[in-house]
């Protein structure tokens, strides 16, 4: 592990703010380059300004850097993409392609990126969907995400590149705040019950949707890039499943701890992408060929959620015992 040289782009984002310091910590601070389109607010020595769609910019930083792992997090998401569908189109499968450009040209051993449920439609069976599903996304961000699938293949097949790829549910963590995902409800209503602020749901009551946790969603994403090549057998994404859960059942479990915590529900536009999309999914596939298995249901994650916001907001911990919230 100590000889890989792994970049990861779009390092500011949800996953990738969560995964810069869990694979520093595996593979060696100087081991792991951290890169986005803009700077991070800290200081970090191993960060580097990159613009993923400028291919030349692209191909001399891993040349400069002998980058063996790319780990491609950069993409524009469900929700804000649908504000500019071409752009979205452009932006997410641009930056792949470079990226698969790049790692076949350059000899880059191994490359990572996320794939989404959004790449499913409302012909899928919602209650279970199939990792080999047909796909048909009904978001500009699915179908790029669902082309960039196939291209992964394709890359595998024709040029023996190795991607890896898993189709993450809802991501919730406490590292970032939303951006611009259907599932994001799931992490703001989080912020909002340990500041005790009414939460305003764009979802409504009963839309059950998939989620995991950050910390499963870092071990599934290591399992997989730490995996026999032989152990991969899907070379499009792999279906992934934490636990899924409708907004009312995260508000009961929030009430456990701040009895108070106010909901309303306002739907908007992302109704209709959480309608389309399936609300649990079968991820036998990861379970038997390297061996997932979810640590985190929502009780557990509800826990960790709170406890880490109280610690950021400066909030008297509810969950010891010595918080005033308590009715």
């Amino acid at each position: 592990m100590a000889t890989d040289k792994i970049l990861i782009i779009g390092a500011n984002g949800q996953i990738g703010s969560a995964l810069l310091p869990y694979l520093r910590a595996l593979y060696g601070e100087e081991q792991v380059i951290a890169a986005d389109i803009r700077r991070p607010t800290t200081v970090d020595s191993r960060f580097e300004l990159l613009d993923a769609s400028d291919a030349q910019a692209l191909a001399a930083l891993v040349r400069r850097l002998d980058i063996t792992q790319i780990y491609h997090l950069a993409a524009i998401l469900s929700a804000n993409g649908e504000a500019d569908p071409l752009g979205t189109w452009d932006i997410n499968t641009r930056t792949f392609l470079n990226v698969l450009e790049v790692a076949r040209t350059q000899g880059v051993q191994k490359v990572f990126f996320p794939s989404s449920i959004a790449v499913f439609g409302p012909n899928v069976n919602r209650e279970a969907a199939d990792q080999f599903s047909y796909l048909a996304p009904t978001t500009t961000y699915g179908l790029s995400k669902a082309a960039c699938e196939n291209w992964a293949a394709y890359y595998f097949h024709r040029y023996g590149l190795d991607i890896r790829s898993l189709r993450y549910p809802g991501i919730i963590s406490h590292e970032t705040l939303p951006g611009g995902g259907t599932t994001d409800y799931a992490v703001d209503i989080f912020h909002k019950a340990v500041l005790q602020e009414t939460f305003t749901c764009f979802l409504k009551q009963g839309t059950v949707l998939p989620m995991i946790y950050m910390e499963d969603a870092l071990l599934a994403t290591l399992q997989l890039m730490e995996a026999p090549a032989s152990f991969v057998r899907i070379r499009t994404s792999y279906n992934l499943q934490g636990f899924s859960c409708s907004p009312e059942a995260i508000v009961s479990e929030i009430r456990n701890y701040f009895p108070k915590f106010k909901i309303i529900y306002a739907p908007d536009f992302r109704q209709a992408i959480a309608d389309s999309w399936p609300r649990r999914v079968d991820d036998i596939h990861a379970r038997n060929d390297w061996g997932w298995k979810a640590r985190f249901q929502l009780d557990a994650m509800t826990v960790k959620m709170l406890t880490s916001l109280e610690q950021r907001y400066g909030v008297t911990s509810v969950l010891s015992g010595s918080s005033s919230y308590a009715v």
